[in-house]
């Protein structure tokens, strides 16, 4: 079964990281043996780092039209950072692959199902 690993935390932190090479060096580190490790273990589908929040673009239709509102619309201490996609035979085995994330310890780490469309004709 596949499930997404949702990378949480603070924008602010990983900005200030940016006056450290050596944090942000220790941190690619640290996520780069992650990848490795799910890629050797062949549970790992798909996996990204995202863009700040102040590159998104959120997007609503209103009465039939399209609304566009620069940057993220709710307000929140952390932000989706990233995500991994994953094989894995069950939701325990998931978790424990999240506990591994780097991020783990300083965010959040949310762990979802991901569904299967139904194929079309």
């Amino acid at each position: 079964m596949q499930y997404m690993i949702l990378i949480y935390g603070d924008e602010k932190n990983f900005a200030q990281m940016a006056s450290s090479p050596e944090a942000q060096k220790q941190m690619y580190a640290a996520f780069t043996k992650y990848t490795k490790d799910m890629r050797d273990a062949g549970i790992m589908r798909a996996g990204s780092e995202l863009k700040p929040t102040s590159t998104a673009t959120t997007v609503r239709v209103k009465n039939g039209k399209t609304v566009t509102t620069d940057g993220p619309f709710a307000e929140t201490k952390e932000q989706l950072g990233g995500y991994y996609i994953i094989d894995v035979p069950n939701l325990d085995e998931a978790v424990k692959w999240a506990a591994r994330c780097p991020a783990a310890q300083g965010g959040s780490i949310e762990v979802r199902p991901v569904g299967v469309m139904p194929a079309t004709a």
